[in-house]
């Protein structure tokens, strides 16, 4: 985070990255993770280890319970059952972070157009948008454009469906990805530090105008901005 840039202009419109970030998903991926553990002979994986390798897909998952890479024998059957038990149950424990609604409330009443930029596929982030009743005004996913974060693309297209210059949106999320496409995009950026954040990582050093440890400081500095 660099105190030595200029001013940037007000905050018109907010962009989130999905899990870890707008939603805490980690419960039901670490379920679907498990469950197919189990099913394939293996003991379960502690939730808090889970918890760390969500925020980098289906194929991290399978390489931390199997030891398995991509293009290895097996990786695609076993991350194929994965997403088919984890679409089973995409969100009987997964829930907005707690107080998170309030900003989305006063995003309602202010009015702010928000929107959701994430590497989850579509039919698993309209399944989960479907049943926590979550209505964002764009919704960008890898299969929208043929790229995914870091690339800026899906960050810009999102703003032209908002109609707000980039300058004015801010991008909030969880990983390193997240900041480097709201930067390439010429976005403000805030890290979710409360988010899938792994001990070996150090949020501080990526370049983000902020780092909001808590859902607390994440919605007053927000505030702040669009204020």
């Amino acid at each position: 985070m660099d105190s030595d840039r200029p001013r940037p202009p007000a905050v018109q419109a907010v962009l989130f990255d999905l899990d870890g970030t707008l939603v805490d998903t980690a419960p039901d991926l670490a379920l679907a993770l498990n469950r197919l553990l189990l099913e394939q002979g293996k003991p379960e994986l502690p939730f808090h280890i889970i918890r760390d390798q969500v925020s980098n897909g289906g194929n991290a998952l399978i390489e931390l319970g199997f030891g398995v890479k991509v293009g290895e024998a097996g990786q695609a059957e076993l991350r194929q059952r994965l997403l088919e038990l984890y679409q089973d149950k995409v969100a009987e424990h997964s829930r907005l972070f707690e107080g998170l609604e309030q900003l989305l409330d006063r995003f309602e009443r202010h009015p702010i157009p928000w929107g959701i930029v994430t590497n989850k596929p579509r039919i698993y982030t309209d399944l989960l948008l479907r049943e926590l009743r979550l209505n964002p005004g764009v919704v960008v996913c890898p299969e929208d454009l043929g790229v995914s974060k870091p690339d800026p693309a899906p960050l810009l297209f999102a703003a032209r469906q908002l109609a707000t210059p980039p300058e004015q949106c801010l991008y909030v999320g969880d990983h390193l990805r997240d900041i480097e496409a709201g930067r390439r995009a010429g976005m403000q950026t805030l890290v979710a530090g409360f988010g899938y954040i792994s001990t070996a990582e150090n949020p501080s050093h990526w370049g983000a105008d902020h780092l909001a440890h808590s859902v607390m400081e994440l919605n007053a500095w927000v505030m702040q901005k669009i204020a």
